[in-house]
């Protein structure tokens, strides 16, 4: 099932504020929370849907890209890769955007969020998102490619495990909220006691407290250090795409969930071909004889070389079609061709025999510009005369 339009999903235009994407973002997730919902798995997917949206659009980055490529710029659309929460679990939503909720509101109409999936004692802090910059020739992006990269981060610590702790009697139930994450508070007010439920500030939520920190860590649960990632990169990736991998960032704080990481593309120049959408080209230098006479020639293509037919009598601008030769499109069946620009070349430096022969030929009627010379038009650019060989 085809994904729906994030603007769409969140009932906003793309000109929609910061403000306006928060506030139609609650006002969905709301609707759709899971305890005003339990039990509804319809319920529950819009919810997730609300998130992954907004999880794009309140980022000026993430936003960015999905203006300029859509979904496409999400992601390969399965696997590792994604726009946004995608496969993350309700915990994680609630860690990443529980604010958003209030967990004031929640408290006081839902009996302090007793029911609410992973909206009560928090793991650790996210780490951060990190960045990278991946460079691809014109082969890899044309049939996709598996690059193994060293990124330095912050990796879970080995000594505690990532708790934090040196030992695991180090770790003790926080006495404010009894390991709930959670502290309650009852106000009278004219209308009756008024309930509410905010995260615990003796552990910031996480419902326990270290009392001997690990030396390796000193009490963060993760240490700067190396990975070697295995990335699968799809075919018909285009420079300046980002994609992200969900969990490949940095560690988070004693035992919370990894960031994630934003591949850039870069494209490396072909030293032969120049990209064009879909479509790659080529200047083809020609003599004078071989184009008079006509000749067979190779050209460079994505994946190696291909042999055309140059006919007798081609003129200089005249454009051939490879097809199907281009990139394919990202996430589709289109492809775009190679296209091949003729540009007769004409020799600088002549000696007087052939001089002499020139002067001869110049002489001949066949050598006299027709009047379909002048016609052609003089000063058309080089995509000009795609769009006449091509209807475009």
């Amino acid at each position: 099932m085809a994904k729906r339009d994030y603007y769409e999903v969140l009932g906003v235009s793309k000109s929609a504020s910061a403000d306006e994407i928060k506030k139609a973002y609650r006002k969905i997730a709301m609707q759709y929370h899971p305890d005003r919902n339990p039990g509804d798995k319809a319920a529950e997917e819009k919810f997730k849907e609300a998130a992954e949206a907004y999880d794009v659009l309140s980022s000026a980055d993430k936003k960015a890209q999905y203006d300029r490529f859509g979904h496409a710029g999400m992601g390969s659309g399965g696997g590792n890769y994604g726009g946004g929460p995608g496969g993350m679990r309700m915990e994680d939503i609630f860690q990443n955007f529980g604010d958003i909720f209030g967990d004031d509101m929640f408290g006081s109409f839902f009996g302090g969020g007793g029911g609410r999936q992973g909206g009560g004692r928090r793991q650790g802090t996210r780490g951060a998102n990190l960045r990278v910059k991946l460079k691809m020739d014109y082969a890899e992006i044309a049939h996709g490619a598996n690059k193994k990269i060293k990124v330095k981060k912050y990796v879970p610590c080995n000594t505690c495990s990532g708790s934090g702790a040196k030992d695991k009697s180090s770790i003790q139930t926080c006495g404010s909220c009894g390991g709930s994450g959670q502290v309650r508070r009852v106000t009278n007010t004219f209308l009756g006691q008024m309930q509410t439920v905010t995260t615990c500030p003796t552990c910031n939520g996480e419902g326990t407290q270290i009392t001997a920190k690990c030396g390796s860590c000193k009490g963060e649960g993760r240490v700067y250090g190396e990975e070697t990632l295995s990335l699968d990169i799809p075919a018909g990736v285009q420079d300046g795409m980002q994609l992200s991998m969900n969990g490949a960032g940095n560690a988070g704080e004693r035992g919370g969930p990894a960031g994630d990481l934003l591949i850039l593309i870069e494209e490396e120049k072909h030293p032969h071909l120049i990209r064009k959408d879909l479509d790659v080209i080529h200047e083809l230098h020609l003599s004078f004889p071989d184009a008079v006479l006509g000749t067979q020639v190779e050209v460079p293509t994505i994946d190696g070389k291909a042999k055309i037919k140059i006919p007798a009598g081609t003129q200089s601008g005249k454009i051939f079609r490879l097809k199907g030769k281009g990139f394919p499109a990202f996430q589709s069946y289109e492809k775009g061709d190679e296209l091949v620009e003729v540009n007769v070349w004409s020799p600088q430096n002549l000696s007087n025999e052939e001089k002499e022969m020139l002067e001869k030929l110049k002489r001949s009627p066949n050598f006299v510009p027709g009047p379909e010379a002048k016609s052609m038009k003089e000063d058309r650019s080089f995509f000009d005369k795609i769009k006449d060989a091509f209807g475009g």
